[in-house]
């Protein structure tokens, strides 16, 4: 019985699949490295009409992995005139953006926006990401998680069955 001072119970218990929503309200980071937590995040912004500040942070991760220089200064033209141009369609609040100078982009570095970045990560994390957590949106997709979970297989064989009958 030695497995038993193991206290993060991954040895032990077979539920080491944590709920989506339950590592999405750990934190932002959880949430932003799960593609469906990406997505029920953006569907939250876009009602909040600053859907603009999870795609500029998925931008420049994407932009942080570019290896190749001329995609790089491709992407980061993309970046600053999406997000951070004075003209930008989508602009993102960050201080210093008109610092920020476009000379820059001729010289891009895989860090160039990483300032920018965290301020709107910490922007998202103080502001939407807490009233994400409270909304319908985030609250009904852990409804039903935790519904998924709880049925035992008779209940479901039933709702299949029942499912049959009633085609």
């Amino acid at each position: 019985m030695e497995h038993i001072h193991d206290s993060d119970g991954s040895s032990s218990s077979g539920h080491q699949n944590p709920k989506s929503t339950a590592k999405w309200a750990a934190s932002l980071e959880n949430l932003l490295e799960d593609p469906e937590g990406v997505k029920r995040f953006r569907e939250f912004l876009k009602k909040e009409f600053s859907e603009e500040n999870v795609l500029f942070w998925l931008a420049c991760e994407d932009f942080k992995k570019t290896q190749d220089k001329k995609q790089m200064q491709e992407k980061a033209k993309e970046i600053y005139m999406t997000f951070l141009s004075s003209k930008a369609s989508s602009q993102v609040n960050v201080e210093g953006q008109s610092r920020l100078n476009e000379k820059i982009l001729e010289e891009p570095h895989p860090l160039m926006f990483q300032k920018l970045q965290d301020q709107i990560f910490n922007l998202m994390k103080y502001d939407s990401y807490s009233r994400f957590l409270k909304s319908d949106l985030f609250l009904k997709h852990k409804r039903t998680e935790e519904e998924e979970e709880d049925p035992p297989d008779a209940q479901t064989a039933a709702k299949r069955a029942s499912r049959i009958y009633n085609t």
